[in-house]
């Protein structure tokens, strides 16, 4: 996997949010210009009740740099890559 400094999450179990998945995605990119996406990951998962799908993201920000998550977003899970000292 390429180097990345973060990861974003975003997943739904509903059908409706689920359709409307990309959405909150290309709003979340819109929202955060400055990312580069340098890797995804697609997952469903599904049991005798629930679908879930989950698009990982895995990016490079800007030193400093803060992202943003649009206000009317689904719920999404983002990690930040601890800095090493040892670079």
């Amino acid at each position: 996997m390429n180097n990345f400094t973060a990861v974003k999450v975003f997943s739904a179990t509903k059908a409706a949010d689920r359709e409307r998945l990309g959405e909150v995605i290309t709003a979340w990119l819109e929202a955060n210009p400055s990312v580069v996406i340098v890797d995804k990951i697609v997952t469903q998962s599904s049991d005798s009740e629930f679908h879930c799908l989950s698009i990982t993201l895995f990016y490079k920000q800007p030193e400093g740099y803060q992202t943003r998550t649009p206000t009317r977003a689904a719920p999404t899970v983002e990690f930040k890559r601890p800095r090493s000292s040892l670079s």
